[in-house]
């Protein structure tokens, strides 16, 4: 017989760690699956030294860190967390779904929960000839540890909020850093901005790379050229250059599923109660959209236990609640 859960969250990034904490603290059974070997989603696989500010209570918290007190917040209750599984097939029959992993199990669950984002992502590349061969040679998509760069001169490409704050970050730890940006205007928050121009960061715009050449002394020569006047260029000497022109995401969440909740913008469609066309299947964070939703890791929390509420009044509306949180006692994992 299979094992049933009350909930099984769909993604195991920082909203569905929170989200799978909540169902904890629902003193619901709820198991939560990610198809990576650990959890922390993309803030693991690609920013764990970003500092994140738009996170209730931190003053800034690098991802990792964040990544880490999920996990310690996750340890309070006994849900069980299925790494390196995918799901590559919900069916529901009657009230209760299956779900099918890739490792030839299957369990039920009365209700689904999910939080994968915009699914797989891989980075953009940069279109200079040459520069697939330089990749690990000088040529980064990812940063996982800033002191990597530690007193290299470093450029790095974008003009985005991650392209900035990663400019700042490093600069604490670089011989000198670039920003390399083909706008004269960064399309960042305001207060990232603001540090990158308080910073000693030197600022290449409006520009672009045009080519990139591995030199004797192992360093790059980058070439840039201003986005107007192609024959106005300056030559760059950099141990790296980091590419920071965003993610492509691709969601292929329920390519094989037999149930498709209805999408929107490449993700699933959601109403008030963050409930999909599906009846007991919810979405939550990047993997949802509304009219006038932002896609901010902060967004994603805040929805966390609304859609756990939800499926509990769903599949037990007699519960009631909830309660709040602070006249709750924990004791052994469970509530009272």
């Amino acid at each position: 017989m299979m094992e049933l859960y009350d909930i099984a969250i769909i993604g195991g990034g920082p909203v569905g760690m929170f989200a799978a904490f909540y169902a904890g603290l629902r003193d619901t059974k709820a198991v939560l699956v990610e198809s990576l070997p650990t959890l922390g989603g993309q803030v693991t696989a690609l920013y764990p030294e970003k500092v994140i500010l738009d996170v209730a209570g931190f003053v800034g918290i690098k991802g990792s860190e964040l990544i880490d007190s999920l996990y310690r917040q996750l340890q309070l209750f006994p849900v069980e967390i299925k790494t390196n599984t995918t799901v590559t097939n919900l069916q529901k029959q009657n009230d209760l779904f299956t779900i099918t992993t890739d490792n030839g199990t299957s369990f039920q669950s009365k209700t689904v929960i999910v939080t994968t984002g915009k699914g797989s992502f891989e980075p953009r590349k940069i279109q200079v000839d040459g520069a697939d061969s330089l990749v690990g040679q000088g040529i980064h998509y990812f940063v996982t540890n800033k002191q990597d760069f530690m007193h290299h001169d470093v450029a790095i490409a974008g003009g985005g909020d991650s392209a900035v704050d990663m400019a700042t970050m490093l600069n604490d730890v670089t011989a000198s850093t670039r920003i390399i940006h083909r706008r004269d205007t960064f399309r960042a928050m305001e207060q990232s901005v603001n540090a990158l121009n308080s910073s000693t960061v030197i600022k290449e715009t409006p520009k672009k790379i045009v080519s990139i050449n591995k030199q004797d002394n192992g360093k790059l020569a980058v070439t840039l050229a201003l986005v107007k006047d192609p024959y106005d260029v300056t030559v760059i000497s950099v141990d790296d250059l980091i590419i920071n022109y965003g993610f492509i995401s691709k969601n292929q969440t329920v390519a094989s599923w037999d149930i498709k909740p209805v999408q929107d913008n490449q993700v699933f469609a959601v109403n008030q109660q963050l409930q999909t066309s599906i009846e007991g299947v919810f979405a939550i964070g990047d993997a949802s959209h509304y009219l006038g939703k932002a896609d901010l890791i902060a967004v994603g929390l805040g929805e966390a236990p609304n859609a756990i509420n939800a499926a509990v009044n769903l599949f037990d509306p007699k519960r009631g609640g909830p309660g709040h949180s602070s006249s709750m006692v924990i004791k052994n994992g469970h509530l009272s």
